[in-house]
């Protein structure tokens, strides 16, 4: 079995419905008068159809943690050692379903040790591991993380499973039980080909696909053509786009993607990006440079705020020097501000997040909800080594503000 800790419990928060001015002070109010009914009362009931099917990366983590990454040729000691699930896949499946949404992952592991490892531990936490394939021979996926305490960065040295998925390790009848009644789909690009199959069948059958972009990769540009959301590091808009800027990038990418209902662009410390495209065009509205947008949004915010928050723009023209016009809004969402001292292990943060957000939109939250409500549950899970330990339960107290 692989192994786990306890997190200590986080400050609670919610979403802005206020003005930003407001919304600090009217909510901690609000919470020390609540906080006795938000520690009894159970969350309500999870979305109803709440089934998200992901295919991607599984892996098993081995974490070591030292007091400073070490220079070449260098032996040091770790100051603990971890062995748990990870890839990217695994951990938003994970997440997903601790959040209470039905998950169902299609992957690959080999019959080995570490492969019935995953296998378990998935399992324990509600993911639905009947459309995974076991290989009889080869290797499971893992990776090796370095986690500084010092910087607090990790570093991934990863070793792909082998044999590799293709599509026809998986058969017809396996996708379509998987698909079945299905909510969303997501994909990691990773296990691209075997993807791509599931990606046309869920956009025929009209289900919604988020795609995570962390970076180029072989048969992403195929997958973001399908894509109704797209999550992605801080990189990767300016890496696919080629633009000068991310707020440029992001007008790029929904005029690139005309399928594409939203973009969000996480950014670590400093919160994430959102550009949604708007239902309908409206004539009549006058064009505003997202640069200076965006200034305007991080005004909004203020340099002192600990808790995530967002605030966003009005519908609107948004326009990008060089590159073109999009009907839509801006979000600025904010990170919480975690002390030194409790910031354990950074890996998975993202795909927490995106974990957070799967479950935001089977359950039709407002972005002005969403993204603080992930920006909490990636929070929760800094603050624990590994990808998985701290990934909060739908249960959790930190949580109530935003599933009521």
């Amino acid at each position: 079995m692989l192994c786990f800790t306890h997190v200590a419990p986080l400050p609670l928060f919610s979403s802005i419905s206020l003005p930003a001015s407001l919304h600090f002070k009217s909510f901690r109010t609000r919470m020390s008068s609540s906080s006795s009914s938000i520690d009894s009362a159970p969350p309500p009931h999870p979305p109803d159809n709440g089934i998200v099917l992901g295919c991607g990366g599984i892996a098993v983590d081995f974490l070591a943690t030292v007091d400073s990454y070490p220079q070449p040729d260098d032996k040091i000691r770790s100051t603990s050692l971890k062995v748990q699930g990870g890839g990217n896949a695994g951990n938003a499946l994970t997440c997903a379903a601790r959040l209470g949404l039905t998950s169902r992952l299609i992957s690959k592991v080999a019959n080995d040790s570490q492969g019935k490892e995953i296998l378990e531990e998935l399992e324990s936490d509600g993911v639905d591991t009947s459309f995974l394939v076991v290989s009889k021979e080869g290797n499971t996926p893992f990776t090796y993380i370095i986690v500084d305490k010092q910087t607090k960065t990790r570093t991934c040295i990863h070793t792909p499973g082998e044999p590799p998925m293709v599509p026809t390790d998986l058969s017809e009848s396996s996708m379509l039980s998987a698909l079945d009644r299905a909510s969303i789909a997501y994909f990691d690009v990773r296990l691209h080909e075997t993807a791509l199959v599931i990606a046309k069948e869920a956009a025929r059958k009209k289900i919604p696909i988020l795609v995570d972009a962390e970076k180029k990769r072989e048969g992403l540009d195929d997958l973001l053509q399908l894509a109704d959301y797209v999550v992605c590091t801080a990189k990767f808009p300016q890496a696919w786009t080629e633009a000068s800027s991310t707020p440029g990038a992001l007008v790029s990418m929904l005029l690139r993607l005309p399928k594409l209902k939203f973009v969000i662009v996480t950014l670590g410390e400093e919160g994430c990006v959102m550009l949604q495209r708007a239902s309908k065009e409206d004539s009549e509205s006058k064009e505003t440079d997202i640069e200076k947008l965006l200034e305007t949004l991080k005004h909004k915010t203020g340099s002192t705020a600990t808790f995530p928050t967002c605030v966003s723009s009005e519908t609107t023209k948004l326009k990008a020097s060089g590159i073109g016009t999009v009907s839509g809004r801006l979000f600025l969402g904010t990170a919480e501000q975690i002390p030194p001292e409790d910031l354990v292990d950074t890996t998975g943060a993202g795909d927490a997040f995106i974990g957070a957000v799967l479950y935001a939109i089977c359950a039709r939250m407002p972005p002005e909800k969403m993204l603080p409500f992930a920006a909490q549950v990636a929070a929760c899970k800094c603050r624990a080594l590994g990808a998985r330990t701290g990934l909060p339960r739908r249960t959790d107290p930190r949580l109530a503000p935003f599933l009521v």
